[in-house]
């Protein structure tokens, strides 16, 4: 069974079923215009920053005064911004990626249910996170978070809607201004550097009490929750679990979250970062996905039957994981960086082997009662952006149920004993991409190329750099 082709709807149109009414006095969030003027009044905001993510996930956007905000102002940003690698280069037009030819205007509005306080800022200044649509209101399919919208938007044909849980490993580094150095784990308040082997470690989190605080304060004035935080095995890596949700408003989180940290850490004078593979010989950060999806109607769990057992539904979804996520994964791991991570006996899976409670497999059952049985995906780096990872993974499980893909046997012992059964690199996972006929079916031909030709560009881009290693062992030997 193929997959019908969507029509996207306007970005304010999501169904009221996809997002929680906001509360006019939250912390987060406003249901109108009106309500977004009181909001802003009523705690003295001067500012507002006017935010989107670009491919990458950097936000992209603009500041302005509250008062001009409130007064029907039309925002818009270059087509240029989705269209431009890492570094901030263009890549050369190929048949798939092409420029607008007038690099002409894409229209900012304003989802006024991420209406939130900027925490870190010493004047009073607010943000809100925009949709992107074009100069008659259309939507732009080839951003982050219309990619997501229309994976949304294939569920809900089928009265679905997904439910996610992303947790996101990140590093402590001391600060380094001179990229030619390695990084180095900061000193906590103990006043030495932290050690790895940390893994659930109460005083590895202590180290960083202060800063930690300021990541809850940060998060509590913006209206983001916290479930749980750990420190993970390697030195100052520690780990944020956000509770389960929509993922649209869980990927703004995860967003919004990136930033944060970052913010927090450097208030204490050190980095945050999100790269898959910081640090040489250490475990890379992965952004691990918990999905289930429910019944719009009945509220039920479709991977579960009624009387307690798995669903078709259950082993058809990650019967599309095993065979779609290896193709996805220039969404899942989109730096050269990211591939370093995906290597054996470094805490990650390597595979795409599924199993229970199987933490050496790609894609793991936890142990859960019915209504909670998901699946996990392990394979996202943390340096994917969130909007497009999530559309990635939903997307190749929906496939999975659409296509009545049956799933291997579970696998009971280590799934990282064999070879690699993912891509090896960013090249091979782009083409990968482009070469799944299913996929243009569900994220749309113009968001494939436009991708494909920045990822491209970013390896162009890493191949001018000559590394440490050419220099040790090919300097003089060769």
């Amino acid at each position: 069974m193929s997959p019908k082709k969507t029509t996207l709807k306007p970005a304010r149109t999501v169904p009221a079923s996809t997002k929680t009414p906001p509360d006019p006095g939250s912390l987060r969030g406003v249901a109108n215009w009106k309500e977004a003027a009181q909001w802003l009044r009523a705690r003295g905001i001067e500012d507002i920053e006017c935010i989107t993510p670009d491919l990458a996930g950097v936000p992209r956007g603009k500041m302005m005064p509250s008062s001009k905000f409130t007064s029907n102002t039309s925002l818009a940003l270059p087509s240029a911004i989705y269209r431009h690698t890492i570094s901030g280069e263009y890549p050369e037009e190929t048949e798939s990626f092409r420029y607008e030819p007038r690099d002409s205007d894409l229209k900012l509005m304003p989802d006024l249910s991420t209406l939130s306080v900027v925490p870190w800022e010493s004047d009073p200044t607010a943000q809100v996170i925009c949709d992107i649509v074009d100069s008659d209101g259309g939507e732009v399919p080839y951003t982050p978070r219309n990619v997501l919208k229309r994976i949304m938007s294939l569920y809900h044909e089928r009265g679905w809607k997904p439910i996610v849980a992303p947790e996101i490993e990140f590093y402590l580094v001391a600060k380094n201004d001179d990229p030619d150095y390695p990084l180095h784990p900061p000193k906590g308040r103990s006043g030495r550097s932290i050690l790895g082997g940390q893994g659930y470690s109460i005083a590895g989190i202590n180290e960083f009490d202060e800063l930690i605080d300021d990541v809850y304060h940060f998060s509590e004035k913006q209206g983001l929750e916290i479930d749980t935080l750990i420190h993970e095995e390697g030195p100052a890596q520690l780990e944020i679990n956000l509770r389960h949700g929509n993922p649209i408003e869980l990927a703004d989180q995860v967003f919004l979250f990136k930033r944060t940290i970052r913010e927090a850490a450097l208030k204490h004078d050190i980095y945050a970062t999100f790269m898959a593979k910081p640090m040489q010989g250490q475990p890379g950060s992965a952004m691990h996905i918990h999905q289930s999806v429910v019944n719009i109607e009945t509220g039920k769990n479709i991977f579960s039957n009624p009387d307690g057992s798995a669903s078709k539904e259950f082993f058809h979804f990650i019967g599309g994981m095993q065979k779609f996520v290896p193709s996805a994964m220039a969404m899942l791991a989109p730096y050269v960086n990211s591939y370093r991570r995906l290597q054996p006996d470094m805490s990650c899976p390597v595979n795409n082997a599924w199993g229970y409670d199987n933490r050496t497999t790609a894609f793991r059952v936890p142990v859960s009662d019915p209504q909670a049985r998901r699946v996990e995906n392990r394979l996202p780096s943390s340096d994917a952006n969130p909007y497009l990872a999530l559309a990635a993974s939903l997307a190749s499980g929906l496939l999975g149920i659409m296509k009545e893909i049956e799933p291997t046997a579970p696998t009971e012992d280590s799934a990282n004993e064999g070879s690699i059964d993912l891509p090896r690199g960013l090249l091979e996972a782009v083409a990968l991409m482009e070469d799944e006929p299913a996929f243009e079916e569900v994220f749309g031909t113009q968001f494939i190329g436009l991708y494909a030709g920045v990822k491209r560009g970013e390896f162009e881009t890493f191949m001018q750099v000559i590394s440490p290693w050419e220099r040790e062992f090919l300097l003089l030997n060769v």
